[in-house]
């Protein structure tokens, strides 16, 4: 394939190259004015054309920015390569957010124009941002309305009504703004999951972002005749970059999820026979545990991805055992390089894909620094953060070098492992102890169904571990049970001296558990 090195582009491509099959199927909305969608890919080009027309006629001009704060729906995909096509630049909202955090979100990135979600699961962002922050919203704001029946505020224009303004002028406006897009304009500003404190904009080139999805989906050697699996939150580089684009890029069929449950999922990827699912490891655990899995025909599955500092190797056994998938692979990536810096392939064998996260995707390579951390540089890394030229120059060094905050080894076949974050190993007794190896041992323990293990203060030893579990109903597992399988299994100044039973984590868009809330839970 000839490089794509913008949205406009592949979409383009995508309704040439596969006019007459499938680029959605979305039937999980059966009280909306649309309760089934499905379109091909010409019929999709031509909605996101009708979208980036309309855009262009209430005003959005090229390099604005339009946020779009809404679960995963037909919607998204249409508004995201809508705006590139219109010239403008994407901003995702993450749907956990409140009011408050989205309306900082918007002003941070100063955007021209909000695409959100009416009533939805109890929430109804639209009715809390045109009710409580009006002052603050831009003065386009268009409707998502999941339900039919639900209100639209003043204020407020619905997604249909919306699409209406467009005219045929503003239609060939947006094909002469799609035609002027280039490789190094601004794509998107994604905001990062703030484990670590308050998120950061992400900046990232059309470039950066289509040479990160191409890999990806060359990797899983996607093709058109696949039908993805989308529970992955769009708003998420996993759901977004890693899913929409290139299922646009390979003619692959998007089949979006808005609420995960495993029930949920198996149903879906049953109805519509699925051949690809991507997700957090947790997403996979709950499926391989659901007393309902064997009732499910799951057989159309070739391929699943998954990845994040900590894939315990139990679960990759099960995938490929239990659940039968031709195909694991596991995968490594962050907010600032695309979500993109190492993968395994479909040729590596089962010991290296339990193990490690592979080698770089094409267009990237990384080395270790002297304390271990992984660097990451090549065509996947951001141009910076958006208005804060400090933490740009603290996180990419003068040789290219992001500095990722994540620990790792190289083997001698050149796969990197992820062994812990920089800011999770803590001291104990003077030995450095890095909480992944401990959460791997305890994910083999019976009953135990996921782990995570921080430091805590010790007069005597500086600090300890302490584990968090989530356990299996019925599981007998107790304290000194616990702690006695991780004596036999680790050194001592590894095995955690208390360990706290909680029946959820708290997690971050991309399933990941936030530590830093588990420190002060108890």
């Amino acid at each position: 394939m000839e490089a794509i090195l913008t949205t406009p582009a592949a979409l383009r491509r995508a309704a040439h190259t596969w006019p007459d099959r499938p680029a959605v199927v979305d039937d999980q909305w059966p009280s909306s004015d649309t309760p089934h969608v499905e379109l091909t890919w010409s019929q999709f080009a031509d909605t996101v054309r009708n979208f980036a027309g309309a855009l262009i006629a209430s005003g959005i001009r090229t390099g604005d920015r339009v946020a779009v704060w809404a679960p995963n729906s037909y919607h998204w995909p249409v508004a995201a390569l809508g705006v590139h096509y219109a010239g403008a630049i994407l901003v995702p909202v993450n749907t956990r957010y409140t009011g408050v955090e989205a309306v900082e979100i918007i002003a941070r990135s100063d955007a021209r124009a909000v695409i959100v979600a009416g009533e939805f699961l109890g929430n109804d962002h639209l009715a809390e941002l045109m009710r409580d922050h009006r002052a603050a919203m831009p003065d386009l704001v268009v409707a998502v309305m999941l339900d039919a029946s639900s209100p639209v505020p003043d204020g407020a224009v619905t997604w249909s009504d919306f699409l209406d303004r467009a005219t045929e002028d503003t239609r060939v406006e947006a094909e002469r703004r799609a035609d002027s897009v280039s490789p190094e304009d601004i794509s998107d500003i994604l905001f990062t999951s703030g484990t670590t404190g308050k998120s950061k904009g992400v900046l990232a080139e059309h470039q950066q972002t289509m040479a990160g999805s191409y890999a990806w989906g060359a990797n899983g050697r996607l093709t058109e005749v696949d039908r993805y699996l989308m529970v992955n939150p769009y708003f998420h580089t996993f759901g977004y970059k890693a899913g929409i684009l290139p299922c646009t890029l390979f003619g692959s069929t998007m089949l979006p999820l808005a609420v995960y449950s495993p029930t949920e999922a198996m149903k879906l990827a049953e109805a519509q026979r699925a051949t690809v699912f991507p997700g957090a490891p947790t997403i996979f655990q709950t499926i391989l545990d659901d007393p309902e899995r064997d009732q499910r025909d799951l057989s159309s599955l070739r391929l699943v991805v998954t990845g994040a500092a900590i894939v315990p190797v139990v679960l990759i056994e099960r995938l490929q055992g239990d659940l039968g998938v031709d195909t694991v692979i596991t995968a490594y990536g962050l907010t600032e390089a695309s979500g993109f810096v190492s993968t395994c392939t479909p040729a590596d064998d089962d010991r290296t894909v339990a193990n490690t996260c592979g080698r770089a995707f094409a267009g990237m390579e990384f080395t270790l620094s002297d304390q271990g951390e992984v660097l990451a540089r090549g065509k996947m890394v951001m141009r910076g953060y958006l208005d804060d030229p400090v933490a740009t120059k603290e996180a990419i060094d003068d040789d290219g070098w992001l500095h990722t905050g994540d620990i790792g080894t190289i083997d001698e076949r050149g796969n990197l492992k992820i062994t812990d974050r920089l800011k999770d190993m803590y001291i104990c007794g003077g030995f450095n102890v890095y909480p992944a190896e401990i959460e791997q041992t305890l994910a083999r323990l019976d009953g135990v169904t996921e782990s995570a293990v921080i430091g805590v203060p010790d007069e005597r030893l500086g600090e300890v571990g302490r584990a968090y579990l989530t356990v299996h109903d019925g599981s007998t597992l107790d304290e000194s049970s616990v702690i006695d399988y991780c004596r036999e299994h680790l050194a001592n100044f590894k095995v955690p001296r208390s360990v706290v039973f909680i029946d959820a984590f708290p997690r971050n868009a991309a399933g990941k558990i936030l530590k830093r809330e588990l420190s002060t839970s108890d």
